[in-house]
């Protein structure tokens, strides 16, 4: 097999992997794919028979690229319209099985890995749901194992304060799923009021091209009002299993106007997250994540 074979297959073999890992650092699908692109370039480089673990070197790579571009991505956030809520994925069902996969890709754990530093959320990342060595993740970071040894554990502190209070199995999550699915379907007020937390809170983001809340929105009773505010009645829905999660897809027109996710606490939805913005929206795709 040629050297340029070689690479290409040990890329591929690693694809869907560096492909996560960007993601989870990023919380976008095209910047993730601007990375492993990168990252093709640099390996295209390489001498494969000089790299002894291609996984390692493939993901240290996309590690400095990521936390590169996390650089410029924070600028562009900066002037955001309002709420902004991470790339949805439509994840195939073998994600969803993956329980602490689905969680580490979940809307409401990216929105925790944001109030990250970058270089934390690269160790968490890459310690908490890949299970690298610390001496492999000092690589990609450029610090010592002692010094990721700390903020891997001030990352893991950080995140278990602020994640969903509970991690509940893929059935479960199907039932509270399929409850609101009903009640979006049917209208049922009261079912909608049964599966949401009194205290729920809704970010909408609109990108400023579509209809949103430039606010979060706290309570269930405004949530309700602001639902019925937006949603046609002409408007179908589906469900979805958005980042491993089950969630909702609304269709107007026979195109996505909304990506719907949801947070789950204690078998409540906590937090809704609806993506409305068409730039999100254009580029959503399927996509089989790996560990």
């Amino acid at each position: 097999m040629s050297e340029s074979a070689a690479a290409t297959d040990s890329f591929v073999a690693h694809r869907n992997l560096l492909f996560t890992v960007a993601y989870e650092m990023l919380g976008s699908a095209a910047d993730a794919e601007d990375v492993l692109q990168d990252t093709w370039l640099r390996w295209n480089d390489v001498d494969p028979q000089t790299v002894r673990e291609p996984r390692a070197y493939l993901v240290r790579i996309t590690t400095r690229l990521s936390l590169n571009k996390i650089r410029s991505v924070a600028r562009r956030r900066e002037s955001y319209v309002g709420p902004w809520l991470p790339e949805p994925l439509i994840t195939t069902p073998d994600v969803a099985d993956d329980v602490a996969l689905a969680d580490s890709v979940s809307t409401a754990m990216l929105l925790v890995l944001e109030t990250l530093s970058p270089v934390e959320r690269a160790v968490f990342v890459l310690r908490e749901v890949f299970q690298l060595s610390y001496g492999d993740i000092a690589e990609s970071v450029d610090k010592s194992s002692a010094t990721v040894r700390q903020i891997a554990k001030r990352a893991r502190d950080h995140v278990a304060e602020r994640r969903p209070r509970d991690t509940i199995d893929a059935p479960r999550r199907r039932e509270v799923s399929a409850r609101f699915l009903e009640a979006a379907q049917t209208g049922d007020l009261q079912g909608l009021m049964d599966v949401l937390s009194p205290d729920v809170v809704l970010l909408t983001d609109g990108g400023g091209l579509r209809k949103a809340a430039l606010r979060p929105i706290v309570g269930v009773e405004k949530v309700l009002r602001f639902l019925a505010s937006v949603y046609p009645e002409d408007g179908g829905v589906e469900q979805v299993l958005v980042n491993g999660t089950p969630g909702l897809r609304f269709i107007i027109g026979g195109e996505t106007d909304v990506i719907a996710s949801a947070r789950v606490d204690d078998g409540l939805v906590t937090g809704l997250y609806l993506v409305r913005n068409p730039e999100k929206l254009r580029r959503l795709q399927e996509v089989e994540l790996t560990r």
